[in-house]
């Protein structure tokens, strides 16, 4: 299985999963980048489209897919979507040419966002998160509560670290200088910082991440560590469980 991450819009990634004639698409906020890439390899058929929550810039490209290809799409079963979907939920498994994907709940982003792992033979495993794991973030709550999307992030924190996190945006650099504001003597986090800053230089994405470097320089995967949460609760002394640190956590980066 050959991945690609397909630039739509400003700094959206739509991941693109292929062998030598299938595909699926994760997040297709715009239908042009698939169809260019579909156009130029006639001999790859685009037959599955994963939605992972509903916000339109993962979704628009959905009616003109389905339209042009007939793809299948499935997508959260607690979210509206605009075309006919196939309803996933915590635990569901989804089977696609040799790959089964289970299906992870992770609300907070959105209440209904779903994740996707799995594990093309002889590769390491793929983690298809939206806008929930970011590499050195994590994403807005829009919806869903502090406590919802810190456990969403426990869950996904527990996969395998090898797995390669294929999240939607490219927000690395953005995320890392707040990483950095929050925990200034992580030596792992300067020297990933350093890395994706020289990836960007050359016009090259930062994306998939290693879960297992996220688990060494993510604040957000670390906010129960004596050095978020000492940081934190000098910003606000009340913060003081887990659930009040991540909620500060994640409002010092809203206000960064």
């Amino acid at each position: 299985m050959k991945l690609i991450a397909l630039p739509a819009f400003s700094d959206n990634y739509i991941w693109l999963l292929h062998n030598d004639h299938h595909a699926l698409v994760v997040d297709p906020g715009d239908s042009a980048p698939v169809l260019l890439w579909l156009q130029q390899h006639p001999s790859i058929e685009l037959d599955l489209i994963l939605v992972t929550h509903h916000h339109a810039d993962h979704t628009g490209g959905l009616t003109e897919l389905v339209a042009q290809t007939g793809a299948q799409v499935a997508g959260p079963a607690l979210e509206k979507m605009p075309v006919l979907a196939r309803g996933l939920q915590q635990d569901d498994t989804l089977d696609w040419q040799s790959l089964t994907l289970k299906v992870h709940d992770v609300p907070g982003h959105t209440l209904g966002h779903i994740a996707f792992w799995l594990q093309p033979a002889g590769q390491a495993p793929l983690l298809f998160c939206g806008d929930t794991l970011f590499s050195g973030g994590c994403g807005r709550l829009f919806e869903g509560t502090p406590a919802q999307m810190l456990d969403s992030l426990d869950r996904l924190a527990a996969l395998p670290g090898d797995t390669r996190v294929c999240c939607t945006h490219e927000y690395t650099l953005s995320n890392l200088k707040f990483a950095l504001a929050v925990d200034p003597e992580n030596l792992a986090l300067k020297s990933y910082a350093q890395a994706c800053a020289r990836l960007r230089e050359q016009n090259q994405a930062t994306l998939p991440a290693l879960l297992s470097t996220e688990r060494a320089i993510n604040p957000f995967l670390r906010s129960r560590s004596q050095a978020i949460s000492s940081a934190v609760q000098q910003r606000d002394a009340a913060a003081l469980d887990d659930v009040a640190c991540f909620a500060a956590l994640r409002t010092w980066k809203n206000e960064f």
